[in-house]
């Protein structure tokens, strides 16, 4: 360890992180913004990595570009409306009535609350789908990407089987239209954790925290996020 000091402020990566104390390699973590809380700071991690990767590196994300976010209440989404609002995007999120004013208060440009309005069946084009929830056909994301726009798809059906179908499709699809589709799983970085952490440095990105559990609350945080609707991230504190 040479990068930081005992007492440096720090958040990252790492396995087994539902504990008081841990340990995880120097490139898994970088510095702590002044502006950012412990608890905002743990709430990043693999979920801000996924939406920048996704965004930036698969879906070529450019100024102007009109993106859609499918899923843009849960962790994934609200670091990806933010993101690609910092990337300079049009931003269209997709969330249920009861997240519809926080995905706006995050930056969202508009909100199509999908119990009332199916996205795959209106006539905007967008040049960019990021799917975190799998709830339309590849076909139904055609119709509404542009003719050489991309899907991401980094979220999919809870079950092997599903998933790895779903894989499949969009394997196959990929070769066959102009379009492009691909799936992909974040990897961590080093470089990706500093460029999240200039973000909410420069006040471009703030985690949003649904619920905070204490330590000894785990099983009940993993029983309410696996109910599928937490808005934004859920935090264990070791308080």
């Amino acid at each position: 360890m040479t990068q930081f000091k005992p007492g440096d402020e720090v958040f990252g990566v790492c396995s087994g992180a539902l504990a008081e104390y841990v340990c995880t390699r120097e490139s898994a973590v970088v510095a702590k913004p002044n502006n950012v809380t412990f608890e905002q700071a743990a709430a990043v991690g693999v979920a801000a990595l996924t939406a920048l990767q996704g965004l930036r590196d698969k879906g070529k994300i450019q100024p102007g570009h009109k993106v859609l976010i499918n899923g843009a209440s849960g962790g994934v989404g609200t670091f990806a409306v933010q993101i690609a609002k910092s990337f300079g995007a049009d931003v269209t999120a997709v969330c249920s009535t009861r997240n519809v004013d926080m995905v706006r208060s995050i930056g969202a440009d508009r909100v199509i609350d999908y119990t009332h309005e199916d996205f795959t069946n209106g006539a905007q084009r967008y040049d960019l789908i990021f799917d975190l929830v799998a709830t339309h056909s590849l076909p139904a994301y055609r119709r509404v990407l542009t003719p050489h726009g991309t899907c991401v798809v980094a979220g999919g059906p809870p079950k092997v089987r599903a998933m790895l179908t779903l894989a499949f499709e969009v394997l196959v699809l990929s070769r066959f239209v102009s379009q492009n589709f691909v799936m992909f799983v974040a990897k961590l970085r080093k470089e990706d954790l500093t460029f999240v952490r200039d973000l909410m440095a420069a006040g471009k990105v703030t985690p949003v925290i649904d619920r905070r559990y204490r330590l000894s609350e785990t099983s009940d945080a993993i029983r309410y996020l696996e109910e599928g609707h937490a808005r934004g991230k859920i935090v264990v504190t070791a308080a």
